[in-house]
């Protein structure tokens, strides 16, 4: 077999996305792996003839084969925003036999545990907080770490908790009524039959939080992550729910009456079954994602849809 150059331009077909890049990327940084082995002369799968004709196909998923490159290329760990998806990258990683790559996500996931667990080192106790309430004191908890606290039933209302690391904090039964959680990480937080009227979620993570029963009047939800959040039975009556991640939520009887959606992303696995979206207003947002809500009647606006009662039709 004819040996490449260094030099040589590869075109790769990875499960039908297509790449290019060199012999010298393929096999320079992991020599001992399999894509150095196809490429450097070892392998009987390519040669310069091969490739000249075109691309050439490799079998496997190429959802992340971006990044295999790019760690051949610059010796970096991608940022993923989910952490399935360096699981999905490790498969991939040691199917072609990447060394330094897996070690390097292994060496990722331990350090990102390790971060977990420090986050649950909250920087008060709830006895902390309930002094605040009774002092009088102004509250601002912003950027503070109170993850894994029990603060339900509680009157915390107007209180700053914008970039604070809530995760896992129980709001249940909670007055937090005009309550800034913009840009908090709180992730299977509990909001459960809790007061949240003209409450702020600006670019939130919410992910795994229960809204179960939840009075979220006026809420201003936006740029928010939702994934897998119930919102069961919760009243979301003239709150602006913009922007957001829905994927896997659930809004099964909720009441979103006068609310006003707009851009949702991933609407087509959240879950309407009998949500009551009469007197809404639905911009950017496929209609028929919308299967079991109560909509009343459908009428066009814009790039979206109202949705009104029938006697307000003329």
């Amino acid at each position: 077999m004819k040996e490449l150059k260094k030099s040589s331009v590869i075109r790769l077909n990875v499960g039908g996305n297509k790449f290019c890049t060199s012999v010298d990327t393929l096999t320079q940084r992991e020599p001992n792996s399999m894509l150095a082995a196809m490429f450097s002369g070892r392998h009987n799968i390519a040669c310069e003839e091969d490739c000249e004709k075109g691309c050439v196909f490799i079998d496997r998923d190429g959802t992340h084969f971006r990044h295999i490159l790019n760690w051949l290329r610059d010796a970096t760990v991608p940022l993923l925003e989910e952490r399935c998806k360096y699981s999905e990258l490790l498969r991939e990683a040691e199917y072609f036999q990447l060394v330094g790559l897996t070690e390097e996500i292994h060496a990722f996931l331990n350090k990102e545990d390790d971060d977990q667990i420090a986050k649950l080192d909250a920087d008060f106790t709830r006895r902390d907080i309930i002094n605040f309430i009774l002092s009088n004191a102004t509250m601002k908890f912003r950027g503070f770490n109170l993850s894994g606290l029990d603060l339900s039933k509680l009157d915390l209302t107007k209180i700053d908790f914008s970039y604070a690391c809530l995760r896992n904090v129980c709001f249940s039964g909670c007055d937090l009524t005009r309550v800034k959680f913009n840009y908090v990480d709180a992730e299977g937080a509990i909001f459960n039959n809790a007061s949240l009227t003209s409450t702020e979620f600006v670019g939130a993570n919410l992910r795994d939080a229960s809204f179960v029963d939840a009075k979220l009047r006026f809420a201003k939800i936006k740029s928010a992550c939702l994934v897998n959040c119930s919102f069961l039975r919760a009243i979301l009556y003239n709150a602006h729910l913009y922007d957001a991640d829905l994927t896997n939520a659930n809004f099964e009887a909720a009441s979103l009456e006068c609310a006003a959606l707009k851009n949702l992303k991933a609407t087509n696995t959240a879950n309407f079954r009998d949500a009551y979206l009469i007197s809404s207003g639905v911009e950017d947002v496929n209609l028929q994602h919308l299967v079991g809500a109560k909509l009343g009647v459908v009428t066009a606006c814009g790039n979206g849809f109202i949705c009104k009662k029938p006697d307000e039709i003329r």
